[in-house]
């Protein structure tokens, strides 16, 4: 059986390998044909999929600090700027989760560990994100590995608070990563509270990142724009 899409997480995390705030954080998405996106899963997860589509996500958002209340703190290289591309998976255990096809980073020491450890597929890239009022900007340009030099800016004006609907709970009631890691799929459970959501505004969008991860560029513009000013998560120890 498939597990519910729940704003709680239904399996919390007991062994915290390692805490993270996620802050400001911006979610675009586009609806897609499932099979456009299944050979980009690991083997054992197929899209997960509501009312007959599933999504890619823009996700861009700043990191503060790597260990969080978990280990020590490390203020530099554990606080930067991050933007990930992702789709949506369930396993044959029903487990819902995250597929990363990129994760764009301006700290290289976290980027070489992650890719490394955890075979996330990281990229150091320069970055920044600024605030000004309720607009937020966010950029990115790739500088290692290739395609060097691919972008993303994103802007968006901050609107109300919002009740999640049975989308915004799908696309950001996720607990846990599918990773391709050294040629097994594994899972890595996270939890956090609920996501505090904003409705946002798209004010401008020039980015490469998702046409780079693989998929191609989406078609139009995104069909949802959300935005929370962050949750504290803590990962737990993989499983097959």
């Amino acid at each position: 059986m498939t597990e519910p899409v729940t704003p709680l997480t239904p399996r919390p995390v007991r062994i915290a390998s390692v805490g993270q705030w996620w802050r400001d954080v911006t979610f675009l998405h586009w609806a897609v044909e499932p099979e456009s996106v299944a050979g980009f899963l690991p083997a054992g997860t197929r899209p997960d999929v509501l009312n007959g589509v599933t999504y890619i996500g823009l996700v861009p958002f700043r990191m503060h600090p790597i260990g969080g209340t978990i280990g020590p703190r490390l203020p530099y290289v554990g606080t930067f700027c991050e933007t990930n591309v992702r789709l949506y998976s369930v396993d044959d255990a029903g487990r819902r989760g995250v597929v990363f096809l990129s994760l764009d980073a301006s700290r290289i020491v976290p980027v070489m560990g992650a890719r490394i450890g955890s075979r996330l597929p990281y990229k150091w890239s320069s970055m920044r994100l600024k605030r000004f009022d309720d607009v937020v900007t966010y950029t990115c340009r790739r500088i290692w590995p290739e395609p060097r030099g691919t972008s993303s800016r994103v802007v968006v004006r901050v609107g109300p608070a919002v009740e999640p609907d049975e989308l915004s709970r799908f696309l950001t009631a996720r607990w846990g990563l599918h990773v391709n890691w050294y040629g097994r799929t594994i899972y890595l459970p996270n939890d956090h509270p609920e996501w505090r959501l904003h409705e946002a505004e798209l004010l401008d969008l020039d980015d490469g990142l998702v046409a780079a991860a693989g998929p191609g560029a989406p078609q139009g513009p995104p069909v949802s724009v959300l935005h929370s000013p962050g949750v504290p998560v803590r990962f737990g120890v993989p499983s097959k």
